[in-house]
């Protein structure tokens, strides 16, 4: 048995770079993802995924495609129903954890009207 505890902020705290995400743990049939993001992320959707996202650091803004905007700050946590047109962004270093399907396949879409920030 192979048990090996890992803290989150320690595997983020030397990125600088404006977007690095990567996988942290496998969980049955999900997975669990670290992202460290400066600025926007492209607008895009999962087609047979929910994702749930939780901040541990900064704040993370998503966008959707009706105009809405949530805001999740360290230890809030959202998640985004299969199929949801959406975008992330963040205007100052955030880290934030995303819990998705291992195979969820992520399909990009144009910016849509009206949504540029």
């Amino acid at each position: 048995m192979n048990l090996t505890t890992q803290n989150l902020l320690e595997l983020t705290r030397d990125i600088k770079e404006r977007h690095v995400n990567f996988a942290v743990a496998d969980v049955n049939s999900h997975v669990l993802r670290i992202a460290v993001m400066t600025g926007n992320y492209r607008w895009h959707f999962h087609p047979d995924s929910d994702e749930l996202f939780m901040v541990l650091e900064g704040e993370l803004f998503i966008d959707f495609e009706d105009g809405t905007t949530a805001s999740l700050k360290a230890n809030d946590t959202l998640t985004i129903p299969a199929g949801t047109i959406h975008r992330t962004r963040a205007d100052v270093r955030t880290v934030n954890l995303c819990f998705e399907g291992k195979e969820a396949e992520t399909v990009f879409v144009d910016e849509p009207a009206g949504q540029a920030k």
